[in-house]
């Protein structure tokens, strides 16, 4: 585990049945999902390792029964791992005292559910409120931290409503308003806005980006939508059968995906849009002229791509060259060639 590990994850295993410690000592190494179903278990978590890093987003995928929310609920202890180690900021899950993982999640997690879960006899200030009225803060402090972190969400004015007087969208702010106001350094995000149509769905993603450009925190966000994993992550780790398939950049992942499974997840994403300049950027052959931002997408220099007769063109990351990109290999990923 690194300086910058928050969340450590080692051969982790959750099996749910009769006895799945008993099991899981006896099965053999090589039994498959279908082989532990067939013996009546469910591996909900297959031998995951992991790691999350302070600051990142990683965005876990899949499809309905991959084992992604199983997987986060053992992140946060709510569900107890079978096998394998889970640590927190250096602290092991599995050895803590209930005591010590209540104050763990009280002091450090967030967490946001599909479900928005709010009070409906409680106004938008209570609801963000609540959290810290557990948490036996006096009420004046509570009210002024739950006023910052709806002004932060964009609900100013909207104190005293209701639930059931705002919208889809408006209450999944009050939702994450209220994971955000124990300040946690860990915020969990389970599917938060599957629920939502499409505009309001887009909407809360670029306030998510804001939100998350502005805090800075350690997030594991859970969905099914890929174009929501490209537009958030920093990593993405898609699963299958309970185990982790691939776990890297959204640019790899398209580039070289690890399995067969995961090509056939990505096949039909446009990679001009998810690749950027700096991961096609090679040491050592930089190239002349004008140098383009390494943080551009191919599609972003699309018009470039075309017109420009370099053979290898600069990039840059804040004004300083870091290698050339081939222009053919960016042109064979805009026209979907290679």
């Amino acid at each position: 585990m690194t300086a910058d590990t928050v969340i450590s994850c080692k051969n982790a295993w959750k099996i749910f049945g009769a006895d799945p410690k008993g099991y899981l000592g006896s099965m053999p190494a090589t039994h498959s999902f279908d082989d532990i179903r067939a013996d009546g278990y469910i591996a909900g978590v297959k031998d995951v390792s992991i790691d999350v890093y302070r600051g990142e987003m990683l965005v876990i995928m899949g499809l309905s029964g991959s084992g992604k929310s199983t997987l986060v609920r053992c992140f946060s202890r709510l569900h107890d791992i079978t096998g394998g180690a889970i640590t927190v900021e250096g602290q092991d899950l599995m050895s803590l005292s209930e005591k010590e993982l209540i104050e763990l999640r009280r002091s450090k997690m967030g967490m946001v559910f599909q479900s928005f879960g709010l009070l409906p006899h409680r106004t938008v200030l209570e609801n963000v409120a609540f959290p810290l009225e557990m948490r036996g803060q006096d009420k004046h402090t509570r009210r002024e931290r739950a006023l910052e972190v709806i002004k932060l969400v964009d609900l100013e004015g909207r104190e005293e409503y209701f639930p059931r007087e705002l919208s889809g969208g408006q209450q999944q702010r009050v939702g994450i308003a209220r994971s955000l106001a124990i300040e946690p350094d860990i915020w969990f995000l389970d599917e938060p806005f599957s629920a939502l149509d499409p505009l309001i769905r887009r909407e809360m993603q670029d306030e998510f980006l804001r939100l998350q450009g502005m805090l800075g925190k350690t997030i594991v966000f859970i969905t099914h939508d890929f174009d929501e994993a490209l537009r958030l992550a920093d990593r993405i780790a898609i699963m299958k059968d309970g185990a982790v398939e691939q776990c890297d950049t959204p640019d790899q992942i398209v580039l070289n995906p690890a399995t067969e499974y995961v090509r056939k997840f990505t096949e039909v994403i446009d990679k001009a849009r998810v690749v950027h300049a700096g991961v096609l950027a090679q040491a050592g052959s930089t190239g002349d002229g004008p140098p383009v931002d390494a943080r551009a997408t191919v599609q972003d220099l699309a018009r470039l791509l075309v017109h420009d007769e370099r053979a290898v063109i600069p990039v840059a990351t804040d004004g300083k060259v870091i290698g050339g990109m081939d222009r053919a290999a960016a042109l064979d990923i805009l026209l979907e060639t290679s």
